[in-house]
């Protein structure tokens, strides 16, 4: 099977996380490196901390200046390096024995929703997440602390070409749903026996062209005409539960 489309990690400063769901998960990772860690004595003290880790005592205050306005860092940022690239096939072939579904974002951009992607991905057992690299937020506080732990359990494929990794994931057996409001088939119609990829767009814009294109079939949730469409984030969370549902 081929490898995945991915391009370098990102340049720059190294992300900081912050709250204990986001904190803890990343040192329990045995593939996350956590380089430092600023927390108040009673936070830092109901932690296992590495012997090595170097830690600095902080308060609240101290630890506020270090994340944005008004983030529930609850007396705790780590720094952390990036996590190693995944590749498409690598997870592709550890789900071949298994119906897990794959989600797949198209442009989705917001870290907040990203994050509470990963988090209902984690809850509903998906294989993992693939994005495009220049259209996906890179790993942050942020995107961690809504993730809740989630980021460092879910595989989370970026690659370069959307239709070509869309095209691949087809190749592995996987029956791809592009889900959109104008569509005539309801979700759960369109999920049948075969693995699943659930194709979801951004906020607004929705599924690219291209991207239906490469999928088999588009389906729509059977939400009320009194409202018009729902946050992505939800959307994926209750795509995820249908096909949890059907296996």
């Amino acid at each position: 099977m081929k490898k995945g489309h991915r391009s370098s990690k990102p340049k720059g400063n190294f992300p900081r996380f912050y709250g204990r769901h986001a904190v803890t998960a990343a040192l329990a990772n045995p593939d996350r490196t956590v380089r430092k860690i600023w927390g108040t004595r009673e936070a830092l003290g109901a932690l296992d901390l590495p012997p090595v880790l170097p830690i600095v005592y902080a308060d609240v205050a101290d630890l506020g200046r270090m994340v944005p306005a008004d983030a529930p860092h609850q007396g705790i940022v780590a720094e952390v390096e990036p996590l190693d690239d995944v590749w498409l096939g690598d997870v592709l072939e550890d789900g071949q024995d298994d119906r897990r579904p794959v989600l797949v974002l198209d442009q989705v951009t917001d870290p907040h929703n990203v994050g509470a992607i990963l988090r209902s991905a984690a809850a509903f057992d998906a294989l993992g997440i693939v994005t495009q690299d220049r259209h996906a937020p890179p790993e942050s506080g942020v995107l961690a602390r809504a993730a809740s732990g989630a980021l460092e359990i879910v595989p989370w494929v970026r690659v370069v070409n959307l239709a070509r990794a869309l095209d691949e994931i087809a190749e592995a057996g996987y029956w791809r749903i592009g889900l959109d409001g104008e569509a005539d088939t309801v979700l759960g119609e369109a999920i049948g026996e075969s693995r699943v990829a659930l194709v979801l767009g951004a906020e607004g814009e929705g599924l690219r062209h291209n991207s239906m294109a490469h999928c088999d079939i588009i389906a729509k949730l059977p939400i009320s005409p009194r409202m018009e469409s729902l946050n992505v984030s939800n959307a994926a969370a209750i795509a995820l539960y249908a096909a949890a549902a059907a296996r």
